[in-house]
This record gives structure tokens, C-alpha cells and sequence, in this order.
């Protein structure tokens, strides 16, 4: 199994795609390898199925063109965070050893993004410890650590750590997010209406995008938070 650079976690399939999609697509343009994790299969959502969001999350992999997407298929509205799911967890981090890991921010609309959020901070700390063992095809796995861990912006907004200068993949965050038809605007759907499903629901997300571009004097950005400092070599490796 290759190692991948970057392994984004999501609550559920769309997710990723809504707060860091163009961010992943620079990262795979800039040859990096990327990975989603989703830990559900969104299958509580009041539209689509799970086969339908199945279906839409290979589609919107292939257009940001992820080396992986793994589905953990924990119970959506369940995301329990126990020691079998730390596990579960801790294996694709074994498997995959990303340098960074991408998830949820702490405080959320979404109860699953905020157990999302402690699931991933807990797996990262214990996927080091050699005395919890993991197994891959029956194969013990070896401690893992990701380097570094950042939270991607959601519902809720908090003041980023930094900003990716996201202008020249945005084209590609909205096509992702127009594989997911089932979930958003779409006149000929006979479901019910949800925030997402709303006219105006991506239109918000494309205007808090360029509200974020702004702040660094670009057409689009997107916002991460570090709960550690960021080191830097020089002053002039912060470019915007």
C-alpha cells in the first residue's frame, strides 16, 4: 500500500468536499498523494441513499483525482468514540502513515462532525503508541504519527491559523461538489428540502470562499486552524 501525503477524515461523504475540496486538488496538482477517509456513509441524510452518495463520492474522488477513499462505515449519528473506532482509526493511519491529517474542527452545527474531531485528535496521538497493537492482514502494524494535524472550516467559522490560496483549483472544488446532485439544489427533486438542498446553499460556500480569498488578496481561499504554532525558515516563506 502506498503511503499518501495527506489523509483528509470526514464525518461524511460531501463533507470534505464542502470545507477543503480545492485544497485537495492543489495538493494532488502539485503531485501529492491524497486520501479521504469518510467514517460514515452519510446513509441518515434525509436525501439520497447510500448506494446514490457511493456512487457520488467515487464520481467527486475522480474529479479531485484522491489516490484513496476509504469508507470506515461507522452508523451516521453514531460516531462513537470508543476504543474499537479509535482502532478502526489507527489502521488506515498505520496503513496509509500521511504526513498530515485534515478533520473537523472542534466546535460544530453537526454533533457526528464535533465526535469526528476527538475520534481523529484521539486515533493521531494513540496510532504512535507502540503497545496498541494493530493488525493488517493478519500482519502486526507498525506505531504511526502524522506530523501534523489541521482542522478544516465547517458550519461553524473560527479565526484561521492560515489560509491556502485556492484560485486556481476552485473550478475543480465546484465540479466535486456537483457530483453530490442528490444532496444539493436540484428543482427536479421530489425530496424533501434541506439547508443543503437550498438555492443558496453552495453559493454561500463559493462567497465564504472568496470572503477568505480576500483576507490574502486572492479570488478564493480556504481557512485551516493549527492547534500548534507554525514554524517557518524565514519571513519570506510566508508568501500572501
Amino acid at each position: 500500500m502506498k503511503k499518501l501525503d495527506v489523509l483528509a477524515i470526514a464525518a461524511h461523504p460531501d463533507d470534505i468536499e464542502l470545507s477543503c475540496a480545492a485544497t485537495v486538488a492543489k495538493l494532488v496538482r502539485e503531485g501529492k498523494k491524497v486520501g479521504i477517509l469518510d467514517l460514515t456513509d452519510g446513509e441518515l441524510g434525509t436525501r439520497g441513499t447510500r448506494s446514490i452518495r457511493f456512487k457520488e463520492a467515487d464520481e467527486a474522488s475522480k474529479i479531485l483525482g484522491v489516490t484513496e477513499r476509504i469508507r470506515l462505515r461507522l452508523p451516521d449519528g453514531n460516531i462513537e468514540v470508543n476504543q474499537t473506532n479509535i482502532k478502526k482509526v489507527i489502521h488506515v493511519i498505520r496503513l496509509f502513515q500521511p504526513a498530515s491529517l485534515l478533520f473537523p474542527h472542534w466546535l460544530e452545527r453537526h454533533p457526528d462532525h464535533e465526535h469526528a474531531h476527538k475520534l481523529c485528535r484521539e486515533a493521531w496521538f494513540y496510532s504512535g503508541l507502540e503497545k496498541i497493537q494493530t493488525k493488517h492482514r493478519g500482519k502486526k502494524q507498525e506505531p504511526f504519527r502524522p506530523k501534523k494535524y489541521f482542522h478544516y472550516m465547517q458550519k461553524y467559522e473560527f479565526q484561521p491559523s492560515f489560509i491556502i490560496d485556492v484560485s486556481n483549483c476552485y473550478e475543480v472544488k465546484k465540479q466535486s461538489l456537483l457530483a453530490f446532485q442528490s444532496q444539493f439544489y436540484n428543482p427536479k427533486s421530489k425530496e424533501r428540502e434541506t439547508i443543503l438542498s437550498s438555492k443558496i446553499f453552495l453559493e454561500s460556500i463559493f462567497a465564504r470562499d472568496q470572503h477568505f480569498g480576500s483576507l490574502i488578496n486572492v479570488q478564493y481561499g480556504e481557512p485551516f486552524y493549527s492547534i500548534e504554532p507554525l514554524g517557518f525558515d524565514s519571513l519570506f516563506d510566508i508568501t500572501k
